[in-house]
């Protein structure tokens, strides 16, 4: 089970993956409006819903969770034989995210908000070695998990293999590409890889990239963090393809 905490995250929730919902958690005495919205939303989807008072939500929720909370199913992450069964519907040039062991949960959480809100296809996550998609990552991912088709790849290295066999173009991060982020052409089938927040890709994915992007850095600051990061490149290839 996880917990989604915060109205915007637990809307979401209910918005677009009502089915992962089990218990809706709701703070003695809180009745603003957008509370009011949530509880009509889980009634109307059959969710149990509870009043607990605020230390019971303190104690269980690792940040602001305004007083709302949704305990739902573990999410399900789709395996390799569903990605590819999946690529055909992404169109001509599909744009995909893949995380190789980012392991901080918060930015596992804003680099799935920054892919969902560019409109990536598919994220991409190791299962091994990568932060894990806890209430933490959900709650700052804002409700992007539930919009998101999510992959874990046993074999990162074998995933991206089968994704160029598929036509689908590898490029990852670092600071030492060969290829500035701006003058990479990412309006064709395009895998972003993104790499440790501390070691960046390891050399296995690095083998597997096509291209080697960079971010130029200005001033004394060496590098961007990996969610930053990520959400330039996103935008970047948004930019390209409109």
């Amino acid at each position: 089970m996880s917990l989604v905490y915060g109205h915007h995250a637990v809307a979401a929730q209910l918005k677009t993956d009502g089915d992962r919902a089990r218990v809706l958690y709701v703070q003695k005495g809180r009745r603003e409006a957008r509370t009011a919205t949530l509880l009509e939303d889980a009634r109307a989807l059959g969710v149990r819903i509870e009043t607990v008072e605020r230390r019971w939500l303190d104690q269980r929720c690792d940040g602001s969770h305004q007083g709302v909370a949704l305990d739902c199913h573990a999410v399900r992450l789709a395996n390799d034989a569903e990605l590819v069964a999946r690529l055909p519907e992404f169109g001509p040039a599909p744009l995909l995210l893949v995380l190789d062991e980012i392991t901080d949960p918060r930015n596992l959480g804003a680099c799935l908000r920054s892919a969902a809100a560019a409109g990536v296809d598919a994220v991409i996550l190791p299962r091994r070695g990568g932060a894990p998609l806890n209430e933490l990552a959900e709650k700052t991912a804002a409700g992007a998990v539930a919009e998101l088709f999510l992959v874990e790849a046993a074999n990162l290295a074998r995933t991206l293999g089968m994704l160029q066999e598929a036509g689908i173009w590898i490029y990852g991060a670092a600071d030492e590409g060969a290829v500035d982020w701006s003058s990479a052409d990412l309006t064709g089938p395009v895998a972003l890889v993104m790499g440790n927040e501390g070691t960046g890709l390891r050399a296995l994915t690095r083998k597997h990239c096509d291209y080697l992007l960079r971010i130029p850095m200005q001033g004394g600051v060496s590098s961007l963090n990996v969610s930053v990061a990520t959400g330039v490149l996103l935008f970047e290839a948004v930019r390209q393809r409109m």
